[in-house]
């Protein structure tokens, strides 16, 4: 069983490792970096915290100074550019079938563009609230699947989802739903995309209309101890 589990493990490198060099990964932070200034000021300073799908680090630099990062990615050429570029930790896992990290021992969890690569989310959503210390934070991001681009997509007969990677897709409801079985205080705020031609997703725009052009969905959340613990 070992070497099976070994053998797929290197397989699903194998898969992303070709995806991140084909589509130009490498270097690359999708929304053009404009979650990485909530992410920080959310996380703050003097915390512990997991970065799970770290790739190579671009998203990570945003909250990495001042704070105890261990990147964590199934790409491990990934992990070398990130250790290089950031000075950090890093651990090479399959997030499908591994989780070695104990109870209550990090401050923060962090987890963009994951959860929609995961074959099995409730086991690895209970493992994240789990190792969340008291009080933690869960933070994240998934593609808005069901934005009105990708609906206009469907309507004319074309696949919406071009990411031969992703298992499972997210609206803005059933992001919310996920969340609320293991956290509170959840805060959803949806990334670019845009409402009209030059009208773009933001803070300005209706908040209804931004859940259903937005582009990608971040959000933060906070463990529910009571429930999990």
């Amino acid at each position: 069983m070992f070497g099976l589990m070994s053998t797929l493990k290197f397989d699903l490198e194998s898969i992303y490792r070709n995806h991140h060099e084909k589509k130009a990964r490498y270097g690359y932070l999708y929304c053009d970096g404009e979650r990485g200034q909530y992410i920080q000021d959310w996380i703050g300073k003097g915390k512990k915290v997991l970065d799970l799908g770290c790739r190579d680090g671009m998203l990570t630099s945003f909250f990495f100074e001042g704070n105890d990062v261990l990147g964590v990615d199934i790409d491990r050429k990934a992990l070398e550019m990130a250790e290089k570029r950031l000075s950090i930790q890093t651990t090479w896992l399959d997030l499908n079938t591994e989780w070695p990290f104990a109870v209550h021992s990090f401050d923060v969890i962090v987890a963009c563009e994951v959860l929609e690569h995961l074959f099995h989310l409730d086991r690895m959503l209970d493992q994240i609230a789990k190792t969340l210390r008291p009080g933690g934070l869960f933070i994240g991001s998934v593609p808005n699947a069901f934005r009105m681009r990708n609906r206009w997509k469907f309507f004319f007969g074309n696949e919406y989802e071009n990411d031969p990677t992703h298992v499972r897709q997210f609206s803005y409801g059933r992001l919310e739903a996920t969340l609320a079985e293991r956290f509170k205080e959840i805060e959803i705020i949806p990334i670019q995309g845009k409402i009209l031609p030059l009208v773009p997703v933001s803070p300005k725009t209706p908040f209804f209309l931004n859940r259903l052009f937005g582009k990608d969905l971040l959000w933060k959340s906070v463990c529910n101890t009571t429930q999990m613990h």
